[in-house]
């Protein structure tokens, strides 16, 4: 296995702005307490291909409900890889777990972005049974697995990125 990459926090007055926009009701105390608890993502077994992304707090999902979760983590990767996010297989099953962008790509140059390339997951709880969702903090909801990317022979890209999520050439 090849070793290409590495997890880091984004600085604290980044995780704040997130945090406070996902979630106003969060005091300043609050957050420091979240940031402070932030664990890296991690493969949880030798032969596992997904590093566990853990939530930094306690979470309801209501059935159809949406929820935006600031993970505090960046990712530093060799170019020529991409980091792909999906949910955790039990929470898919059991409650029909979505990412809202269906695969979450985290790019190599998304680490120098305007936010930090700070790691923002959407999802949604789409339970066919009505079924609410909860997840503890410290438990792993998503995973990620690096994967090597091709381009086409004649790719003439040049732009660099400037911003954050969703908004390469904002």
């Amino acid at each position: 296995m090849e070793k290409v990459a590495q997890f880091l926090k984004v600085s604290f007055e980044q995780f704040f702005m997130d945090c406070s926009n996902a979630f106003p009701e969060l005091d300043k105390n609050e957050i420091v307490q979240l940031y402070n608890a932030i664990q890296l993502p991690k493969r949880a077994t030798k032969g596992s291909a997904g590093y566990d992304f853990f939530l930094p707090m306690n979470i309801t999902l209501q059935p159809k409900g949406s929820l935006q979760i600031p993970t505090g983590i960046r990712v530093k990767m060799m170019a020529g890889w991409v980091l792909q996010l999906f949910p955790k297989s039990s929470q898919g099953f059991k409650f029909r777990l979505q990412l809202d962008n269906t695969v979450g790509i985290i790019d190599s140059d998304y680490f120098d972005a305007k936010n930090e390339g700070h790691i923002m997951i959407q999802m949604t709880n789409d339970t066919y049974e009505e079924k609410t969702m909860k997840i503890m903090k410290g438990k792993a909801f998503v995973q990620g697995i690096f994967v090597p990317f091709g381009i086409t022979f004649d790719d003439e890209a040049e732009g660099a990125r400037v911003g954050g999520f969703g908004s390469t050439k904002k």
